[in-house]
């Protein structure tokens, strides 16, 4: 079974032969079990060179980078061993089309706006008000003719949406305002982080698929970052990560020590980002029935299965629907 690594130390990691070593600062050495290895997350100050890279391409490992905050900086994603041209054309000509692309965008945003208004309506007794804004949007949603236009009524909608999280959070967990660049408190730093992993892990699946992560709907496509991994994560991030932060912050499994400051950003010390991630990886890991196939399906695999919708409705399979959890 494929597994995530977690380097949060400064030092140095290179092959010796076939094997891989992180080496730290103090000289210890342990082994990294790259053929069971997908993705390798780097938070400490790490050294590596061309030879590493070459050799974990050929198990097509993604390297992702975090800064000092603990905030994702890049990825080293090896060449795609699985391609299709004719998937290539077909996303472009998704793209192209308005019609085509207004479709898409309001699906990842429907998905989206699905499981923000199922987290609410758990804490129903503070977030009523919310609630109905947010029906409200979705319906202007539906409705919107242009990508700015729906991308101003999700923005209204996340507004809202986080605008009730005081009434959801306690143990002195509160938040003014969605900060991004930089998080100023300790609820917009762990949505922050919470939503740099889902990034990745979006982006990891997805390399294990024929999409190209730089073709989207929703977010304009750029040179300098992978866009459609954007898209997906919309419909996820409600789904994973802001429950977790209400579990963990609720129950006390996270408390204002574990939140460092400096010049004015917080973050999340190292151990709150190992408790984070813990939680996080076993969030990913639980397991539902599905549906249609009749069999339990991790929140992880529900990811890639929702990477195979798209490719289905991009070649003219299957029209896309995004996932909605029934559970």
């Amino acid at each position: 079974m494929s597994k995530d690594y977690y380097i949060f130390s400064e030092g140095r990691i290179k092959r010796k032969d076939n094997t891989v070593y992180f080496i730290d600062s103090q000289e210890n050495k342990r082994a990294l079990p790259i053929e069971e290895a997908e993705r390798i997350h780097l938070f400490g100050e790490i050294d590596l060179n061309t030879k590493l890279l070459n050799y974990i391409s050929q198990y097509g490992v993604v390297l992702n980078f975090y800064n000092y905050y603990g905030f994702y900086t890049g990825s080293f994603y090896p060449r795609k061993k699985r391609v299709s041209g004719l998937l290539l054309v077909k996303q472009g000509e998704h793209y192209s089309n308005y019609d085509k692309r207004l479709y898409m965008a309001k699906s990842f945003i429907d998905g989206a706006a699905h499981h923000i208004l199922k987290n609410l309506r758990r804490y129903k007794e503070t977030t009523q008000e919310q609630i109905e804004k947010i029906e409200n949007e979705r319906e202007n949603i539906d409705k919107a003719k242009a990508i700015d236009e729906l991308m101003g009524a999700e923005g209204r909608m996340r507004m809202c949406y986080y605008g009730a999280f005081n009434g959801i959070l306690s143990n002195g967990f509160t938040m003014d305002k969605r900060e991004k660049r930089p998080p100023t408190d300790p609820v917009n730093a762990l949505i922050s982080f919470g939503n740099s992993l889902m990034y990745t892990t979006v982006l990891g699946e997805m390399y294990h698929t024929q999409l190209d992560p730089t073709i989207s709907y929703l977010h304009e496509p750029s040179s300098r970052r992978f866009s459609l991994t954007l898209d997906v994560a919309e419909i996820f991030k409600p789904l994973i990560i802001d429950p977790l932060i209400f579990y963990m912050v609720n129950n006390r499994m996270l408390k204002q020590e574990d939140f460092d400051n400096y010049e004015g950003v917080c973050f999340l010390s190292e151990n709150g980002k190992k408790k984070f991630i813990r939680e996080y990886e076993k969030k990913l890991e639980t397991t539902i029935k599905h549906r249609s196939l009749n069999r339990k399906v991790s929140y992880r695999t529900f990811i890639k299965l929702e990477c195979y919708k798209i490719i289905k409705h991009l070649i003219g399979e299957e029209n896309y629907k995004p996932l909605k959890a029934w559970w």
